[in-house]
Formats: structure tokens, C-alpha cells, sequence
């Protein structure tokens, strides 16, 4: 007898998949975190071409030398690597072009105010396909760090790793 609703075998796909938060990540910028205090994050959106995609799926490219601002009203992402892919020969891109950047514009603006008025920079940090397959980047506004506060960001992981492997020895 049919009661209607799902069988259990597809409402537990179903309900796995909603719940996953996996993403693949294809670039990081490491770098960040050691160079800039970040302040705050946000997921946006990118224009891409179809030749890129392709490029991101096999995993090469690079944010580690890129940056963000904001010009006439909108976000582009700027120096990002992303490797030529070789069978779309003709119609391929070029690899350190300029790339816009899908935002709302409440979030426009608070980026424009940041950049502007509070001196901070737009530092991007990951660059992923969401579950939806969809390539987002995260970006943060961040403050570049002073040499002395990156000896203290560094002696802070090194006592880290120290205590760690007490606390490993120990127990």
C-alpha cells in the first residue's frame, strides 16, 4: 500500500544532501592571514568564462598575488590566476584578466565605505565550487599587518605547536 509521501531510501538522499556543506576547494590564499588582520568575510559570486570553469574543475589557479576593489559601482577581482585550458584553443582566455565580482549592492556599498573611508583592503581567501557547483570566492576586508604584529602572530604559533606537543607527550 502507497502512502504518498517519499520512500525512506530517497528522503535519506535527500536529506544528506541538504545537510552537506561540501565544497572543493580550488584555490587558497594562505598568505592572507599571516599578512592582513581580517575584519569580516563574505561568499560572492564571479563571472567567468566557460573555458575558466574547465580550467577550475582540473584545479589550476592561483589568488595568492590577487586583490579586490571597488570601480563605478562594481566588485572586480584583479591579478587572479587562472591557467589557460589547452582544448579550447581558439576560444580560450586570457590568464590574468580582470574578473567581475557578483555582490548586492548593500554589500557594495559597505565595501566601497571600507575601502574608502576606513583605509582597509579587500583580501580575497578562498576561491571553491559549492555544492551546487557553482564557483564562489571569499573575500574579507582586512588591515595589513605591521612587521612587529607579524612576530607576534608568529611566536603566538609557534607556542601553539609547542603546547600541543606537550600536552601529546604528557598524556
Amino acid at each position: 500500500m502507497d502512502t504518498g509521501g517519499p520512500t525512506p531510501y530517497l528522503g535519506a538522499i535527500m536529506a544528506s544532501k541538504s545537510d552537506s556543506k561540501n565544497y572543493k576547494v580550488v584555490a587558497e590564499n594562505r598568505r592572507a592571514r599571516y599578512d592582513y588582520a581580517i575584519e569580516d568575510d563574505l561568499e560572492v559570486g564571479i563571472i567567468l568564462m566557460g573555458s575558466e570553469v574547465k580550467s577550475l574543475r582540473t584545479g589550476q589557479s592561483n589568488i595568492a598575488e590577487s586583490y579586490a576593489s571597488v570601480e563605478n559601482g562594481e566588485l572586480w577581482l584583479t591579478n587572479a590566476y587562472i591557467a589557460r585550458y589547452e582544448p579550447a584553443k581558439t576560444w580560450g582566455h586570457e590568464e590574468r584578466r580582470r574578473r567581475k565580482l557578483l555582490v548586492r549592492n548593500k554589500e557594495l556599498s559597505r565595501l566601497w565605505n571600507a575601502t574608502q573611508r576606513e583605509g582597509m583592503t579587500i583580501v580575497p581567501l578562498v576561491m571553491y565550487f559549492n555544492d551546487r557547483g557553482l564557483v564562489k570566492l571569499k573575500i574579507a576586508t582586512a588591515k595589513g599587518k605591521k612587521n612587529h604584529d607579524k612576530r607576534e602572530t608568529e611566536a603566538k604559533r609557534d607556542w601553539n605547536r609547542q603546547k600541543q606537543r606537550l600536552l601529546k607527550d604528557h598524556s
